[in-house]
């Protein structure tokens, strides 16, 4: 028996390689273009803040921003809005997800573009039609007045940009979060019904958790994505709103502090990383199948 297991073996492990060569020749291209366009730069990036503006190997621009209250502070704002911005996204997003759901083929193709018709315009340009929109001239303010109420100020503070970023993210919330709806068995709810459960015992206990690595996943992008956004909170926050990309492009741009740039970047990059490896733990935990037990 021994001498079996050890020919088997050997030819089991043959019979892959080609296939495992096969797997990284068709698979060289895209490696190639992910070290050259993320690896590398990520590795610059880390050589950097490790250096003066003289290039001297150094820790003092971790101690900077580590030993400051003030960037611990635009850290943790970072991570609140990019958190709030995840929720508001689920919040708006599971409605319309489910809503999609039972909705024809056409119906879907239609509210899946409205969905994604967002994407298909400039960030620039989405940002400065929220600056219109929600503007002390604009139709919000003017709605407030019509009803014999004060506008409230909704431009350059942290309400402005978790609006901006949740119509910006939702698309990347909603598209998980239909693939893992479409795969629940349709005949679950029904049969639960047949046995006496309610419709929100359904949701609760059928729905919600069939659902959760779709809303896990969707998390995960619109977190990270939100976390390193900069153009809508530049735009819609100004300078009132700190958040760390935003000062990554001032030391960078401004005070031409590169070392120190890539210094706040690399946390950044660091933390976030950190709490997406969070994530896909939760998301493993009983292979995707009840995640809030």
């Amino acid at each position: 028996m021994a001498t079996v297991g050890r020919v088997a073996g050997p030819a089991v492990g043959t019979a892959d390689r080609p296939r495992l060569r096969t797997g990284l020749l068709l698979a060289a291209p895209a490696i190639a273009i992910f070290a050259l366009l993320f690896v590398a730069p990520l590795c610059t990036l880390v050589a950097n803040s490790f250096r003066t503006q003289q290039g001297a190997l150094t820790l003092d621009n971790y101690v900077r921003f580590l030993g400051d209250p003030f960037y611990r502070g635009v850290l943790l704002n970072t991570l609140k809005i990019a958190a709030l911005t995840t929720v508001g996204c689920l919040l708006v997003g599971y409605p319309f997800a489910l809503y999609l759901r039972g909705r024809s083929p056409r119906v879907r193709n239609w509210l899946a573009l409205m969905l994604l018709s967002p994407l298909l315009v400039s960030m620039v340009i989405r940002a400065y039609g929220w600056l219109v929109v929600l503007g002390p001239n604009g139709p919000v303010a003017g709605a407030f007045e019509a009803v014999g109420l004060g506008a409230p100020r909704l431009l350059y503070n942290d309400t402005a940009v978790l609006i901006g970023m949740v119509h910006v993210m939702l698309a990347y919330m909603v598209l998980p979060l239909m693939g893992s709806l479409d795969r629940i068995d349709p005949t679950l709810v029904p049969a639960a019904r047949g046995l006496g459960a309610s419709g929100w015992t359904c949701f609760w206990r059928i729905t919600v958790p069939l659902s959760a690595p779709g809303m896990l996943a969707g998390a995960m992008i619109v977190f990270s994505l939100t976390a390193s956004s900069f153009v809508t909170p530049a735009i819609l926050g100004g300078p009132k709103v700190k958040l760390m990309p935003y000062f990554v492009y001032t030391q960078a741009t401004t005070t031409l502090d590169w070392p120190y740039a890539a210094a706040i970047g690399f946390v950044l990059v660091i933390v976030t990383t950190g709490l997406l490896l969070g994530y896909a733990r939760l998301l493993r935990r009983g292979r995707g199948e009840v995640v809030f037990a």
